[in-house]
């Protein structure tokens, strides 16, 4: 499992959306899994890709 940090830019790339989304995402209690390191805000690979999987909806039936 790769435990690398990520930036929020790079959090934000890994996700295809623009770097400012996630500060407002964590303002509005949303969003993907998030740590606070000192003064840092990191995310954690593993945590995103969770977030993704529990964002998924299908067509079908409306949920993943």
């Amino acid at each position: 499992m790769d435990n690398k940090l990520l930036s929020n830019s790079e959090a934000a790339e890994f996700l295809g959306m623009s770097p400012d989304t996630l500060p407002r995402w964590r303002w509005a209690g949303i969003g993907p899994v998030y740590l606070r390191v000192g003064r840092s805000i990191k995310y954690r690979r593993a945590d995103l890709e969770a977030f993704l999987n529990e964002s998924r909806v299908n067509p079908r039936n409306g949920a993943a």
